[in-house]
């Protein structure tokens, strides 16, 4: 099982709505994320700074692909623009991964 860790901001003020549109998060784009094989997706928060993990269950680069080649993520993404600041791989179309550094297993 690989794992990924990405970040992004909210934007100045946008915290309740980002809150809100993940808590009525579409069902298709929780289908899109569980064909790519994506669980354990857990976001934090720390004032407007965010920092997402999941586990991919059939690899990072098929979770990327999958949602890259998916025309309900661009929606979604779309859909986000207004509240989220993310960096964004020009490459994978997905967010950077970040390395990690440790893990207690």
């Amino acid at each position: 099982m690989e794992r990924m860790a990405w970040k992004g901001r909210i934007k100045p003020g946008q915290k309740e709505e980002y809150v809100r549109r993940h808590n009525e998060i579409w069902p298709e784009m929780v289908a899109v994320l569980k064909a790519a094989g994506i669980c354990n997706y857990t976001i934090y928060c720390c004032g407007d700074e965010l920092f997402g993990y999941y586990e991919c269950e059939k690899g990072v680069a098929f979770a990327e692909k999958t949602q890259a080649e998916s025309p309900v993520v661009q929606r979604w993404n779309d859909y986000m623009q207004d509240v989220l600041e993310l960096e964004m791989d020009p490459v994978t179309g997905a967010q950077p991964k970040l390395e990690a550094v440790f893990r207690l297993d």
